[in-house]
């Protein structure tokens, strides 16, 4: 079921929910500049079988509205969009799971909206008021490759179809790490069906011009059930960020899935789903 949610402003999301509608809920949050497509078809249907799943298209990706330049914000209000998706698909409480900035998204939720969730997954990310979601007085911690830096000094570039193509091939490249094999045409054809679902090839990079502030949160005062899955290979949170994220929420668990980076290639979906699932019954 495809479906929109209203944020109370200039943006509309398009958001899809799959899986038994009478079954506990599960929302997805994707990291930055992404759609929904990027979550893979064998992780959402493998979790769909067992539950209501929802993913959506963050403001200025996919069907979603685009609108930053007229209407810029920060990175901190993305956290209410998802909150307005789980009011419009008519879900008081979900178990929430958040890749990249999407796991800077549901920290925020444990922290403003716990009433709304049965669950926080937090991977491939940092703590709030660390790493790329802190601020000047962040404690020192792993910085992204510098080859990564490097080629988001290009990632708003004007571009054809198949140069965009080849450029999110390559981050990718940089992404998945060096553990697990990189497999360019998988990557290649999960893009290309986020090109054709947006019915655009335009990377705007809204949410790396979006705003920083309004990210720091106590998560000491988080009392949601709450798991890190730590991505040893991740490129932009390398070890210590999922252990450091651990330490500040008090009960949270931690789990490694050996070989990921910062990607999610069929190779490492059989650990991470089973990691989620676990968690998710053990509730």
């Amino acid at each position: 079921m495809e479906f929109y949610a209203d944020t109370g402003g200039p943006y509309r999301i398009w958001a899809r929910a799959t899986g038994p509608s009478d079954a506990p809920a599960v929302l997805l949050v994707m990291g930055a500049n992404a759609n929904a497509m990027i979550w893979p078809s064998e992780l959402v249907d493998a979790l769909a079988a067992r539950f209501r799943v929802i993913v959506y298209d963050h403001r200025d990706t996919g069907r979603s509205t685009w609108a930053f330049d007229d209407h810029p914000y920060a990175v901190a209000d993305l956290a209410g969009d998802a909150v307005a998706v789980l009011d419009a698909a008519g879900v008081d409480r979900a178990h929430v799971a958040g890749m990249s900035m999407g796991g800077v998204l549901v920290q925020l939720l444990a922290a403003d909206h716990p009433e709304r969730l049965l669950s926080v997954t937090a991977f491939c990310t940092a703590a709030l008021g660390s790493g790329l979601a802190g601020g000047d007085d962040a404690p020192p911690m792993p910085e992204p490759d510098p080859r990564l830096l490097a080629l988001w000094e290009h990632l708003a570039d004007e571009r054809d179809r198949e140069a965009e193509l080849d450029w999110r091939v390559e981050h990718w490249r940089l992404l998945n790490g060096d553990k697990v094999p990189f497999d360019a045409a998988y990557f290649r054809a999960l893009e290309a069906a986020c090109i054709d679902h947006a019915g655009t090839y335009r990377n705007t990079a809204a949410h790396a011009r979006a705003g920083q502030s309004g990210l720091e949160r106590d998560l000491a005062r988080v009392r949601v059930p709450f798991l890190v899955i730590e991505a040893p290979e991740d490129p932009i949170n390398p070890p210590p960020h999922a252990a450091h994220l651990a330490a500040q929420v008090p009960g949270s668990r931690l789990v490694t899935v050996p070989g990921m980076g910062h990607a999610l290639p069929p190779a490492v979906l059989p650990a991470l789903t089973t990691a989620l699932i676990d968690f998710w019954d053990a509730i």
